[in-house]
C-alpha cells in the first residue's frame, strides 16, 4: 500500500512550518488521518503540543540527510503507523537525496510545495539563483509569503513560469491576504490596446501562455520586439520576440509567438527584415497551427508594424 508524501521545500525561515500547520488545520486535511512530519531543520516556528494533538500529527527530527534512508522510513512506518507523511525539507539539500529514498520505499510523492519569504527572495535569487531555479523546476506549487507592494511579484512569477509552466504560483501579504494577479501586471489587460513596453515582454508572454482566455481577441502593441524570419518559414509569417535568460548565461532561448502578416501591406512586409527591431500592433487569437505541432497556441495577427529601436538590454532575464 502506497504512503502519500507531501514535500514542503524552502530555505530556512521561508514559512514551511507555518504552511504545514495551516494545511493540517484545513477542513480537507482535518480528516482524522495520522500525519508524520519529518523535519530536516529547526526554525523559529515550532509545532505546539496542543496543535499536534488536535491535528493527530507528530514530528520526527532528521538531523542529517545521510540519516534519511529506506531503512529509516520503513522503521518509522512500522513504529508509528502514519497514514501520510509531510517532509519539511531544507532548501540547501538536493532533491535527488529525497527522491532516491522515495523510489526505494512505498512512499508516493503527491505534491511538491516550495515556500519563499518574499522579503529575502531578491537576496536568494541574486546569490543562490541555481538552487532556487532547481526548486522552481520541481514544484507543483510555489508560495511567496510576507509580500508587500514593494516586492516585484510579477518578476518572481515570470522567473518560475519560465522554467516550469505547470507550477501554480501564489502570493500572500503579511496579513494573509492574496495579491490579485492583475495587481502584478505592469500593463492593463483590459485596455482597448494593451501596451507592452520592451522590458515587460517576458511578463506578457508568460501570462498569455497561462491565461490565454484573458487575451483572446485583444489588441496588443509590443514595443521593440526582435523579428526573426527563419529559413523555411512560410511567406506571410514572422516570429517576433525576445531572447531570454531563464537561469544562467548558458541558458538563453528565444521566446515569441508566430505572427501572420495578412493584413499588412506587402510593401511594408518587405521592409521587415530578419534581425530587425519593430513595434508591432496585433490582434491575439488561439489557433491550431503547424508551428505548434498542430496543437493550439497563440497566433498574432498583425494590424500594423513599424520600425523599432534596439533596447538597451537586448536580453530578458527571468
Amino acid at each position: 500500500m502506497e504512503m502519500p508524501v507531501y514535500l514542503i521545500w524552502g530555505f530556512l525561515e521561508s514559512g514551511k512550518t507555518s504552511f504545514i500547520k495551516d494545511t493540517l488545520n484545513q477542513e480537507y486535511f482535518a480528516d482524522g488521518e495520522r500525519t508524520m512530519i519529518l523535519s530536516f531543520e529547526e526554525g523559529e516556528e515550532e509545532y505546539e503540543e496542543s496543535f499536534l494533538r488536535e491535528s493527530n500529527s507528530f514530528v520526527l527530527q532528521v538531523e542529517d540527510i545521510e540519516d534519511f534512508t529506506p531503512a529509516f522510513v520503513e522503521n518509522c512506518e512500522k513504529n508509528y503507523h502514519p497514514d501520510r507523511i509531510m517532509i519539511e525539507y531544507n532548501g540547501m539539500y538536493q532533491i535527488e537525496d529525497v527522491m532516491d529514498v522515495i523510489d526505494e520505499t512505498d512512499m508516493e510523492l503527491y505534491q511538491i510545495i516550495v515556500t519563499v519569504d518574499a522579503s529575502t527572495a531578491e537576496l536568494y535569487l541574486k546569490n543562490m539563483r541555481s538552487l532556487m531555479v532547481e526548486m522552481f523546476k520541481m514544484a507543483d506549487m510555489v508560495i511567496f509569503n510576507r509580500c508587500t507592494d514593494e516586492n516585484n511579484a510579477s518578476s518572481y512569477r515570470r522567473s518560475i513560469k519560465a522554467v516550469n509552466r505547470r507550477a501554480q504560483v501564489g502570493f500572500e501579504r503579511a496579513d494573509g491576504k492574496e495579491f490579485e494577479l492583475n495587481e502584478m501586471l505592469p500593463y492593463d489587460p483590459e485596455a482597448e490596446i494593451i501596451r507592452v513596453e520592451e522590458d515587460d515582454f517576458g511578463i506578457w508572454y508568460i501570462d498569455v501562455l497561462e491565461r490565454p482566455n484573458v487575451y483572446m481577441g485583444k489588441v496588443v502593441e509590443l514595443s521593440n520586439v526582435f523579428v526573426r524570419r527563419p529559413h523555411g518559414i512560410p511567406a506571410g509569417l514572422i516570429l517576433p520576440g525576445r531572447s531570454a535568460m531563464t537561469c544562467c548565461e548558458d541558458d538563453i532561448t528565444f521566446i515569441g509567438f508566430i505572427c501572420q502578416m495578412n493584413h499588412v501591406k506587402s510593401s511594408t512586409i518587405k521592409k521587415v527584415q530578419d534581425g530587425s527591431w519593430a513595434v508591432l500592433t496585433a490582434k491575439i487569437s488561439m489557433e491550431n497551427h503547424k508551428a505548434y505541432g498542430g496543437k493550439q497556441g497563440p497566433v498574432l495577427k498583425a494590424l500594423r508594424i513599424e520600425q523599432g529601436t534596439q533596447p538597451k538590454d537586448k536580453l530578458i532575464c527571468f
